[in-house]
């Protein structure tokens, strides 16, 4: 049993040396875990201010000698890594390439010399070297597992015999070099997609060929393809599964209908955005006695149409996701799918997959069923039309959607009393002329008719992961797709307390999940329409996990639900469709499958998930700096966003676009980032520029190829 350390304010000081053996010995017992210094001082009865402050210098030694890993800030295990490692190889263009290893802990510094010209997200294979004094852990590459990025986007400077293709990429300082015979007729000038070939081992340039012509730089849609080729999304259907996807019969078989319930003329409506064509659910309402209701959520059958393996299958599961840019969407599925046979037009019948609620007038679920259903909507709705009704009381049906309104609401109300965090962030969109150029900016927020849809997403999400997972005592539940949100890290919900503090704010950082949700969704009530509001929902949010897909069941935190998955949107995510195919087996009768490659298919959405959402964001940020192009010298007011070492981010009022003040423009000072709190300190004033505060700038720069605004102090 490891030793115990006391530090009572009346004793000798403790010895570092018996903390660090005691450190050793009670993390070498638990070697499969890891711990934060409280949980460590807690475990070695370490106790009082000088105990637990000598407890952190003792750990950050024996984390810099290499004894203790430190997994993620502030958590600790015991080293007990060999000398080889496996993970995933980060590239930087400034030559700083690191190595994260499979087992999450501390990253290792690969030099150029040793990265054996290994690629940005390539997994690697690593040799740990010997560590000099006082120097961070180095490693070098000895074999590429798995090659992911080989292709990049830049504009082609051609020369007499061989061309260089000139990257903004963050990822490769080198440019790459181009024979002539490899360019494909590409032209000096143009944006290209180059495919890296070889990199000869004692060559400082990869050598490339052209694999895709983009156009000219700054057209709108060069630089939007330019956006999905730098993540390697397509931006091209092709052709082959399009034309597979128009041979799908758009007959619906009356066997077909004769096996499924008949909806066809029970009061069914869509409501989606304006310019949407993609209608993948639709809600049925009707009154069943004098106290009762029956509610139907219809999702697109699209597991009808597209059969597992199939061309237009293994497309949208390459894909995994639609992928939303500023001005256009690139759909998982070919347009004769999302738009015209599974798209649940009025008028039209339409095959569906169905979650079929029974309510009492308190939102109250009695029973409910999972049945394929054919539909046949009375009406589509945009967002506005139902909000007018919803506000006014008056139009087409305005008595289904205020009873329909009526239950979201209850079911809100009841989802926020259970714990569920009420994060509400609005959307920055742009007026765009004919020709992509951002003419403005404006901001789109959820009102009563987005609340409305929302909630009975949420509630047949909910029906259909507890129609699979929940099981009683003693029995296993068979194997499913989870949309997971794991609770946040006790660190980190530490550091924001001790942030928000200093605004005379408290969260409970212990507790039940619902005792501490609450408390967050106190906070971000009480700072509304405050000062500190933006800073504290920013810190909020980065306090949370991130929801990914999983076989693996932890709940959703955020929702509050201990079952959730993703069943309501299958023509733009694959795991719906993966949830579809499984619901359809398991009603069945049909035996679990195999968790390990489904887990493996859950990993690939998450990716996928977060690749779509970086391209969206660069999508966003490319038309706020051309917005913001014709707008140099001109004097804003807005709010620091961000702080790093290299310099501070502001986020203007009026349009929300966002750009930085370079920290060498900060000549007033030397300026130290204090990661703890948000901000930078000047040096000799104590000047300090923190995260939420109020300043005026000058826009200075805009950089369209960098996707990057420029800011100085007004």
């Amino acid at each position: 049993m490891s030793k115990k350390v006391t530090d009572a304010s009346s004793a000798t000081k403790p010895k570092k040396k018996d903390i660090s053996n005691s450190i050793i010995d009670f993390l070498t017992e638990n070697n499969d875990k890891q711990f934060n210094y409280r949980q460590i001082a807690a475990a070695l009865n370490v106790r009082g201010e000088e105990g637990r402050r000598v407890l952190v210098k003792v750990l950050d030694k024996l984390r810099d000698e290499d004894m203790l890993l430190e997994t993620s800030r502030g958590r600790y295990r015991i080293n007990n890594r060999g000398l080889m490692l496996d993970g995933r190889f980060e590239r930087r263009s400034n030559g700083k390439n690191f190595f994260v290893p499979d087992d999450d802990a501390n990253i290792i510094y690969i030099p150029e010399r040793n990265s054996k010209h290994a690629m940005n997200g390539d997994r690697v294979r690593v040799q740990l070297l010997a560590k000099r004094k006082r120097a961070e852990s180095e490693g070098a590459v000895v074999e590429i597992l798995e090659h992911t990025q080989s292709r990049f986007v830049g504009v082609l400077d051609v020369q007499k015999h061989f061309a260089f293709l000139v990257m903004d990429s963050k990822y490769l300082s080198n440019d790459i070099f181009i024979p002539n015979d490899d360019l494909n007729g590409a032209k000096n000038g143009d944006k290209v997609v180059v495919e890296i070939v070889e990199w000869p081992e004692k060559a400082n340039n990869p050598v490339g060929k052209v694999i895709d012509i983009l156009g000219k730089p700054g057209q709108n849609d060069t630089e939007m393809h330019a956006i999905l080729a730098q993540y390697d999304l397509p931006y091209k259907y092709p052709v082959a599964v399009e034309k597979y996807a128009e041979k799908i019969s758009e007959i619906i078989d009356k066997k077909e209908i004769a096996k499924r319930e008949d909806f066809r003329d029970v009061f069914t409506m869509t409501i989606d955005p304006k310019d949407a064509k993609d209608f993948d659910d639709a809600l049925s309402l009707r009154q069943i006695s004098a106290n009762q209701w029956e509610v139907g959520v219809h999702i697109a059958d699209v597991t009808h149409y597209v059969r597992p393996g199939d061309p237009v299958d293994r497309e949208a599961e390459t894909r995994a996701t639609s992928v939303y840019l500023v001005d256009r969407t690139i759909p998982m599925l070919p347009e004769r799918l999302s738009n015209g046979l599974c798209s649940l037009r009025p008028q039209e019948e339409k095959l569906c997959f169905s979650v079929i609620f029974h309510l009492n007038e308190k939102a109250e679920i009695r029973k409910s069923r999972i049945v394929r259903t054919v539909i046949k909507s009375d009406s589509r709705l945009a967002y506005e039309d139902a909000q007018t009704v919803i506000e006014t009381g008056k139009g087409d049906f305005a008595t289904e959607i205020l009873q329909l309104n009526d239950f979201a609401k209850q079911l809100r109300e009841k989802r926020f009393s259970n714990g569920a965090i009420n994060f509400e962030r609005y959307e920055v969109k742009f007026n765009l002329d004919e020709k992509g150029k951002p003419l403005g900016v404006y901001f789109k927020e959820s009102k009563e008719a987005n609340h409305l849809i929302e909630e009975f997403m949420l509630l047949a999400n909910k029906a259909v992961a507890e129609a699979v997972g929940r099981v009683d005592k003693g029995k296993k539940a068979k194997t499913f797709v989870y949309r997971i949100h794991d609770v946040p890290d006790p660190e980190k919900l530490d550091t924001l307390n001790t942030f928000i503090l200093r605004f005379g704010h408290k969260i409970k950082t212990d507790g039940s999940k619902v005792e501490v949700a609450k408390s967050i969704n106190a906070l971000l009530d009480k700072v509304q329409g405050r000062p500190e509001e933006n800073l504290v929902e920013t810190i909020s949010i980065r306090t949370m996990s991130k929801a990914v897909y999983s076989t693996k069941n932890v709940g959703h935190y955020g929702l509050a639900f201990d079952y959730y998955t993703h069943f309501t949107s299958p023509i733009r995510r694959y795991p719906d469709m993966l949830v579809h195919r499984l619901l359809e087996s398991y009603l069945e009768g049909g035996k679990s499958v195999d968790q390990g490659s489904l887990e493996e298919e859950c990993k690939h959405c998450s990716q996928m998930e977060q690749v779509a959402s970086n391209a969206e964001r660069d999508s966003i940020k490319y038309k706020q700096v051309e917005f913001m192009s014709d707008k140099i010298g001109k004097v804003y007011d807005g709010v620091i966003s961000g702080v790093t070492e290299w310099g501070i981010y502001v986020e203007i009022n009026e349009n929300k676009c966002e750009g930085m003040i370079p920290i060498r423009e900060m000549d007033d000072d030397f300026y130290e980032l204090d990661e703890k709190n948000f901000r930078l300190v000047g040096r000799r004033t104590k000047r300090e520029y923190r995260l939420g505060q109020p300043v005026s700038i000058q826009v200075a720069r805009a950089n369209l190829d960098r996707k990057q605004l420029d800011f100085t102090f007004a």
